[in-house]
């Protein structure tokens, strides 16, 4: 068997794993990066990239400095005794360290974004500044390495062709004053950047998850690190009760791949395997209502339970309600479009249950807390009328008249139910037409008073961060009264699974003991989540992976604070 040795050795390429590797590479390490996949960047490139950080520098330098008591104790109480305190004041004082020493010495940057904390109810959050967005990138600026980054996902795509800051991604999905411009010089910017447009559909400026791990990739070549792609880890090797390096495989050959001061697993979660999925996750559940990349299969959690990991969190995932569409490898979340007015979300009962703007980890997990035989949630109905199909994009599905159903993608078609009246639309989606009807009255009744007494849609500011500034007084609310009646099912899917192996507060994975096996760290899906089974802001994946990947790496190569 081929050997080779290096300082560290990091399994995955997502945001987590090359914040790590970048680290361990300027403190003076020889590093070796292997992805599974035949492309790097997980499902962190394709992802809205945000991370929650609480008072970063860049928010200080805008006028908004962050109490780092009030983030701990909002996070504390969310959180619960989920994670251990130390690892959340951990994480307080360390994430926007992290941002720093990535701005100083990487090509990383981020802007601190007005985007509010999404448990707004609770004490210590925020309306913004917490959540950073990262600063755009030039494709080309990669060369070929661009081909070889996982793409965005199809739904952070505008005709999925082009990109949009968070910023921009508001104005659009809201339809809020201003979007139109934006459209008009978004897409007057893709065609005329020529010859890049003849080269692929993708627009060359790169944005959200395509931009964080763009420029982390463009750090990692200034350090010399390589990136094996199609080289999955076959099992981690141990001596004396320590983890010394793993076997990987690349073109047909196993590899011993010895790590002098540790290894890294990075490698997601386990939200494409069915087995494992059945075996820990709320039911029903299905690899199919995942939005993570299908290489997530939880490679990194079998390594580490054989070496004698404990785990903690397994029945969590970072929830989300979305939709299926044929053709398609993964799932697609409903992010914004629930927070629009004109329309809800009904269960197969024909009666709503929730908060229908709520965060989408709150409004995924709503649907498996109150899924019950007489009025099961998998799948609900996302309800709307042609007010809301004349306004506001869905899917694939751009906001027109419904003269234009005709023409819409077939596998849009295929789910789309469409009906004149209520009753016909209850027909379609199998409830009672008595009982549909009267709760779409109900809402309609306090919607024009800008009102929801039932489950208090559009209180808070985080309600009303995607709803359309133009409708008042509730931009979340209006009735559901124009014909034609529209509705697609939807699923409890997710973002990718949040338990894992069990961590300390520098990443080291601990035994069933609770004490450290050495060498071995985690990081990102693949360890219990940070933020336990809570979803604190936008950005709150991201964020711990790359702060604790950056500690893992501090730690490994004995950098004192």
């Amino acid at each position: 068997m081929a050997r080779r040795e290096v300082d560290i050795l990091v399994v995955g390429s997502g945001a987590g794993a090359l914040t790590a590797a970048f680290t361990a590479a300027d403190a003076g390490a020889d590093v070796l990066v292997v992805e599974k996949s035949a492309r790097y960047g997980g499902t962190s490139a394709t992802s809205g990239g945000g991370i929650w950080i609480p008072n970063s520098a860049d928010a200080r330098a805008r006028g908004h400095a962050d109490d780092p008591g009030e983030a701990l104790g909002y996070i504390k109480a969310l959180i619960g005794d989920d994670v251990p305190e130390s690892k959340l004041e951990t994480y307080v004082a360390s994430a926007h360290r992290m941002l720093s020493y990535l701005a100083e010495r990487s090509d990383v940057r981020y802007t601190a974004y007005a985007y509010s904390d999404y448990h707004m109810d609770v004490a210590g959050a925020r309306d913004g500044w917490r959540t950073h967005d990262p600063i755009p990138l030039m494709a080309d600026t990669l060369g070929e390495d661009f081909w070889k980054m996982e793409p965005p996902h199809t739904e952070t795509l505008t005709f999925g062709r082009f990109t949009w800051t968070m910023e921009e991604a508001k104005l659009l999905l809201t339809m809020s004053p201003g979007a139109k411009p934006l459209l008009f010089k978004l897409m007057l910017k893709y065609a005329f950047d020529l010859p890049w447009r003849f080269k692929t559909r993708r627009a060359r400026r790169l944005t959200g998850g395509n931009a964080l791990i763009g420029r982390l990739k463009l750090s990692l070549d200034r350090k010399g690190v390589p990136i094996w792609l199609n080289s999955p880890m076959a099992e981690l090797i141990g001596d004396k009760g320590r983890i010394t390096g793993a076997i990987v495989e690349r073109d047909g050959e196993r590899i011993e791949i010895h790590a002098r001061k540790g290894v890294v697993l990075a490698t997601g979660g386990f939200d494409h395997s069915e087995e494992l999925r059945r075996k820990y996750l709320p039911q029903p559940t299905s690899a199919d209502w995942s939005a993570g990349v299908p290489s997530n299969t939880g490679d990194g959690l079998a390594a580490g339970l054989k070496a004698g990991a404990a785990t903690d969190l397994m029945d969590s995932a970072w929830w989300g309600p979305g939709f299926l569409l044929d053709g398609e490898d993964r799932a697609r979340i409903l992010f914004v479009e629930r927070a629009l007015p004109s329309s809800i979300i009904v269960n197969q009962a024909g009666r709503r249950y929730m908060n229908e703007a709520a965060s989408y980890h709150v409004a995924g997990g709503e649907m498996h807390r109150c899924n019950r035989p007489d009025a099961p949630t998998v799948p609900s109905w996302f309800v709307f009328d042609a007010r809301y199909r004349g306004k506001y994009m869905l899917g694939p599905m751009m906001a027109g008249k419904p003269s234009a159903d005709g023409r819409l993608p077939e596998n849009m078609r295929k789910i789309l139910k469409k009906a004149d009246d209520l009753a016909g639309l209850a027909a379609q989606i199998g409830v009672d037409p008595a009982v549909f009807a009267g709760e779409v009255a109900r809402f309609n009744a306090h919607a024009v008073k800008g009102e929801d007494p039932d489950f208090g849609r559009g209180a808070s500011a985080y309600d009303r961060h995607y709803g359309d500034a133009s409708v008042t007084p509730n931009p979340t609310l209006a009735p559901i009264a124009e014909a034609p009646f529209y509705a697609i099912p939807i699923y409890p899917c997710d973002l990718g699974t949040n338990g894992g192996l069990q961590t300390d507060d520098d990443g080291q994975v601990l035994d069933t003991q609770g004490r450290p096996l050495g060498g071995l760290y985690a990081v990102g899906n693949v360890s219990a989540a940070a933020m336990g089974r809570t979803y604190p802001g936008a950005g709150a994946t991201l964020g711990p992976a790359m702060t604790f990947g950056w500690r893992a790496a501090r730690h490994a190569m004995r950098v004192n604070d």
